[in-house]
């Protein structure tokens, strides 16, 4: 370890696996870089400008808006209006995103935020289009904010390992199956209040998180299409294509030989990975993260990072 919180977000971008750092560092540079806009074209008299600018990034509930701006989908879960709109977002982020972190790896935390975001655009902008309730405030209606992604990230944690326990202030030690239930039931209660939109995708997030971990144990991970468009542009601006190259000897006959001991301990061990990685998970929701002997963390560490 090479120091504390304020290290890694420093340097989110020099290290490897540690999507979380990342998404923090994505959201808190966006949300500066949109308060300087926003504060310079004030004072030129710009509101309007900025409101326009800001709304190319912000996720459209009408149908024929989003098609004029389909990157929104994935633009507005990086955007904040107001200091304790990203204050409270990124604190949730950051103390579920490190469990997710833990258990699961760098990857499939960025599938939660990712997935859990898309998931909340799409249910709100489902209900406002066919839903009675909100037909009347379709066209003008925008949404921002990573509380879907967040949503999904403590749902996520929540059904991974619900008796993980926080110390809550005036409350005490609280199991974190309560804090998403919580939620959960706050936004179901709030969404038709005056943050319809915003409780609509945290319900859209939440559902998504729980179902993520729930097909994961079952060896079906929802993040690859993520993965693979994340690979895609980090080869793109690392310049380093994903190609294999091999040599062949010149008049080299193959000759077979035994396999080792331990390469048999490696197929052994690859063939039932999978089987294995269910059960530790289900270990991880009986008793928690710390129940797991070495070696099961060994193989969780190393299966999380494929």
């Amino acid at each position: 370890m090479y120091g504390g919180f304020w290290y890694y977000l420093k340097n989110a971008f020099n290290h490897k696996d540690n999507s979380l750092y990342k998404i923090l560092a994505i959201n808190i540079l966006v949300f500066l870089a949109f308060l300087v806009l926003r504060v310079f074209l004030t004072i030129g008299g710009g509101e309007a400008l900025y409101s326009r600018i800001l709304s190319y990034f912000m996720m459209p509930a009408a149908l024929d808006h989003f098609i004029l701006q389909p990157w929104s989908i994935i633009t507005y879960m990086f955007l904040h209006e107001g200091i304790f709109h990203i204050l409270f977002n990124m604190l949730f982020l950051y103390w579920f995103g490190l469990l997710v972190q833990e258990y699961l790896g760098s990857r499939k935390l960025t599938n939660l935020y990712i997935l859990g975001g898309i998931a909340g655009a799409l249910l709100y902008v489902l209900m406002y289009n066919f839903a009675p309730y909100f037909s009347n405030h379709r066209d003008a209606a925008l949404m921002l904010g990573a509380s879907a992604g967040v949503y999904a990230i403590v749902v996520g944690a929540a059904t991974l390992t619900p008796d993980t326990t926080f110390h809550l202030i005036l409350l005490g030690p609280v199991r974190i199956k309560y804090i998403a239930i919580f939620y959960v039931v706050v936004a179901f209660a709030n969404s038709t209040g005056s943050n319809a939109g915003g409780e609509l995708a945290h319900l859209g997030g939440a559902a998504l998180g729980y179902f993520y971990i729930s097909l994961l144990r079952k060896g079906t991970d929802l993040g690859r299409p993520v993965q693979a468009v994340g690979q895609f542009f980090e080869n793109l601006f690392s310049g380093r294509p994903n190609v294999k190259v091999t040599y062949r000897k010149k008049n080299t006959p193959y000759k077979s030989e035994p396999l080792k001991k331990e390469d048999r301990k490696t197929d052994s061990s690859q063939a039932t990975t999978q089987e294995e990685i269910d059960k530790i998970l289900d270990k991880i929701a009986d008793k928690g993260y710390d129940s797991l002997s070495k070696e099961e963390k060994r193989k969780l560490f190393e299966y999380s990072n494929k």
